[in-house]
């Protein structure tokens, strides 16, 4: 996500090359010419990653544990009229996604998704992958009462994807990795628009215009008056964020929109503007105590025969399918459909087993995943329970397949050049 100055470093470094069938600059991009921004975004995502699964494999035996029953009993209990876990869920991930809002930015303003030309393919395998497994699960599901999973299967955990690509060190070329996490953050962009419009019901009006009205504040507060102020724009936001949670529409969606309303300069790269403070700030807690805490949080899952049983049905079956297969084809697919168009073409180093590869770990959905599972099902903790192992049965088998294909069926990036399309 935080790939920062990558573009403008390797774009420099005068390794591209332009590809006969395509007018977009396509580059092999050398290990030694990632930015310290990039090699340190990666680094956190990776350990952040193994603490997360960590976290998971705690949560999932605490609630399976003759501490069970407390361990639930923890999480449930109230604290300002919100129960432990709503805090997590819609407070601490409200954090989560004003991260998530923040990275999206510099990347819309000065990253890997600022050029058109080099952006457009990864949006386009981000849409893909969004969109066929959301379809698999909706032909299997429709009209049913799981039907409103659909969004599930569409997410990508970035945090594991990158863990194992970090695993295969060089045997992946460094192209792959900028793909990864230009895709993921169309990806997490995806999810976000998926939340706001299938994901609110009951709305209360003046609430919502309150918030919108709170949001319209800040933003000619940044744009027109030019407030630099950071602490301004903290305590806008935590209003936008009560007055969502009263509105009906997820309040961590106030995270996304306080981003995009925080003072944000592209000549400004570490810590001049308030953005790009902020999100130095926030970068460590939310991988190692965030997201961590809500995995422990909504990882704990009682295995019972009932809820084993409703992992086999329709709505597993979409989930698995979605995330392990969905993801894959529907990369691979829609990035070899925009290759055929000719407009655009793969980095020079990449081959299509490294796209196959990227929709593979794709298929690890995990924090985003279990997230949307939350706010499909609010009323029945059983089909919330089941798609949560089904996530992470999933994602444990693409992540596998992934490293695997990887490893030994996509070329290493020292081997002879195939054909290309």
């Amino acid at each position: 996500m935080a790939l920062g100055r990558t573009a403008g470093r390797y774009a420099a470094a005068g390794s591209g090359e332009r590809f006969p069938n395509g007018d977009g600059l396509m580059m092999r991009i050398r290990w030694d010419q990632l930015t310290s921004t990039f090699v340190r975004f990666v680094e956190s995502e990776r350990a952040s990653g193994g603490l997360l699964l960590l976290c998971s494999i705690l949560g999932l035996l605490a609630a399976n544990s003759a501490w069970g029953p407390q361990y639930a009993h923890l999480w449930e209990r109230e604290m300002l009229g919100l129960r432990l876990e709503q805090w997590i869920n819609d407070g601490l991930m409200a954090v989560f996604f004003l991260l998530i809002g923040l990275e999206l930015e510099r990347e819309l303003y000065s990253g890997e998704l600022s050029d058109p030309r080099r952006a457009a393919l990864p949006a386009i395998a981000a849409l893909g992958g969004m969109v066929v497994p959301a379809l698999i699960h909706f032909g299997l599901n429709a009209a049913t009462p799981t039907q409103p999973g659909a969004g599930i299967p569409m997410a990508t955990d970035i945090a594991f994807a990158l863990g194992v690509l970090a695993l295969l060190g060089k045997r992946v070329p460094a192209s792959l990795k900028v793909f990864l996490v230009a895709f993921a953050v169309m990806d997490d962009l995806g999810a976000v628009l998926v939340i706001a419009g299938f994901y609110t019901v009951d709305i209360v009006p003046s609430y919502l215009v309150a918030a919108i009205a709170v949001l319209g504040i800040l933003v000619v507060a940044n744009r027109r008056v030019r407030i630099m102020a950071l602490p301004f724009y903290l305590i806008g936001g935590a209003l936008m964020w009560w007055l969502l949670l009263r509105s009906g529409v997820h309040p961590t969606l106030a995270g996304v929109a306080l981003a995009f309303a925080i003072p944000y300069s592209a000549r400004d790269h570490d810590t001049a503007s308030p953005s790009h403070r902020l999100e130095h700030v926030l970068q460590r807690p939310v991988a190692y105590l965030i997201v961590p805490t809500f995995a422990l949080a909504n990882t704990g899952v009682l295995l019972g025969t009932e809820l084993l049983a409703e992992v086999g049905n329709v709505n597993g079956l979409g989930i698995g399918l979605g995330l392990i297969a969905g993801k894959p084809i529907g990369v691979a697919v829609a990035t070899l459909g925009a290759v055929a168009t000719g407009r655009l073409a793969l980095p020079r180093d990449l081959r299509w087993s490294h796209i196959v590869g990227a929709g593979l770990l794709g298929g690890i959905g995990f924090t985003m995943s279990i997230f949307i599972a939350n706010l499909a099902f609010p009323a029945s903790p059983l089909l919330a329970g089941a798609s949560k192992v089904s996530i992470l049965l999933s994602s444990v088998i693409a992540g596998t397949l992934g490293y695997l294909w990887l490893r030994f069926v996509a070329p290493s990036p020292l081997a002879p050049s195939p054909l290309r399309a």
